[in-house]
């Protein structure tokens, strides 16, 4: 059965969607079969695995809306053992669309529609890792409800712990009302820039406020990161001898070892 893990910061800017997209790429290439579950209406994971948004016939969109089952839209990447459920701007109007029809239909549950989903196809996948959009809306509870945890990036920056408070009631609240089964898989420090004091200043103060829930694993801020998903594919197989290959398989060995795989 999947461990499904979701990219969580409300924050946009931390390297959510390039980890989504480098660690799902990372789970596959050791072997672990990988679906990757974009629910950003910018579609950046979808684009950054090098899917053609105009060839979509089925997206998120359509599975959490009831419009197809989850295994039509399904997409299996050119990577090794790494499937996609793209996303779509249609996602953008989702919070409305099922507000509306809890409304119309009191049994229709808004916060477990990817839930009913996944549990359909879970026992398909080793890891299903959802990418989250920057906000705590209905995309964002739909991940935490049916997720096992959640890794939270930080970045090596000033004000890299605003909102993170926030985030953790969310998370808190959840685990209360309605997954109690959540956890915090671990905090990945990203866009770390070397050369500055500020940023190793940053790193102290993440590992001192979370502790041991710190990945030993830390991104560095690259040029090659940013360039890899204009070409449609993951830093391993566009850089293989990147500095941030190495580190994103390493974050995939690490999250393995922590599940016991």
């Amino acid at each position: 059965m999947a461990k499904i893990i979701s990219l969580v910061n409300q924050k946009g800017g931390v390297g959510k969607t390039t980890t989504s997209i480098n660690l799902s790429a990372s789970l596959g290439k050791l072997g672990k079969k990988t679906l990757l579950i974009d629910l950003d209406p910018q579609g950046n994971a979808s684009t950054g695995l090098g899917v053609n948004k105009g060839a979509i016939k089925y997206s998120v969109y359509d599975v959490l809306t009831n419009r197809c089952n989850i295994t039509d839209a399904i997409i299996k990447t050119k990577f090794s053992k790494l499937y996609i459920l793209p996303a779509t701007i249609n996602l953008a109007g989702l919070d409305m669309e099922l507000v509306q029809m809890e409304y119309n239909d009191p049994e229709f549950k808004k916060n477990e529609q990817l839930k009913k989903a996944i549990d359909t196809i879970k026992d398909e996948f080793d890891y299903i890792i959802i990418d989250c959009p920057p906000s705590l809306g209905l995309n964002t509870m739909n991940a935490l409800v049916t997720s096992n945890s959640v890794i939270i990036p930080v970045q090596c920056e000033f004000f890299a712990l605003e909102g993170v408070a926030q985030l953790l009631n969310t998370i808190i609240m959840t685990q209360t009302k309605l997954n109690p089964d959540l956890t915090i898989e671990g905090v990945l420090l990203t866009l770390l820039d070397s050369r500055t004091n500020l940023g190793l200043e940053v790193v102290e103060q993440i590992r001192k406020f979370f502790g041991d829930k710190v990945f030993n694993t830390i991104i560095p801020r690259l040029i090659r990161l940013v360039e890899a998903p204009s070409h449609g594919k993951p830093i391993c197989e566009y850089d293989p001898n990147c500095r941030a290959t190495e580190a994103y398989l390493n974050l995939a060995k690490e999250v393995i070892v922590r599940d016991g795989n």
